[in-house]
């Protein structure tokens, strides 16, 4: 009989990966601001319905996902997985600004000021 431990496990997705500037400035920030994690998520809001959030965490919540990517590692608020799945972190530096970009395959919208944008959660596959 084929127990459910014995089966190999498919490998999980990456829930969101980084470019290596955006490694490089996690990095940099974490070292500056003495922070355990960076943590990216969506919350409600904005004229196109969802904007994406940043903020310090020490640890990460109960339900949070750790994602290490490209050596480092990150929180992704549990709420916001189906949202941000398959989504790359990247860091642009221009003469105007420097930021941090979500390039998000589930992101179909997004307002005119490029604050709030409009996400569907990623399918099942």
């Amino acid at each position: 009989m084929l127990h459910l431990k014995d089966m190999a496990r498919r490998p999980r997705p990456k829930i969101v990966t980084l470019s290596d500037a955006a490694a490089t400035r996690v990095r940099d920030i974490m070292d500056e601001k003495g922070a355990g994690y960076l943590r990216v998520g969506v919350v409600n809001g904005g004229c196109a319905g969802m904007e994406y959030v940043m903020d310090y965490a020490e640890t990460p919540e109960p339900l949070d996902e750790v994602v290490e990517d490209n050596g480092v590692q990150i929180v992704v608020d549990a709420k916001a997985v189906l949202f941000l799945l398959g989504c790359e972190l990247d860091f642009e530096t221009t003469a105007l600004h420097e930021k941090f970009v979500f390039r998000n395959p589930n992101q179909t919208d997004a307002c005119g000021c490029g604050e709030s944008v409009t996400i569907v959660p990623a399918a099942a596959e």
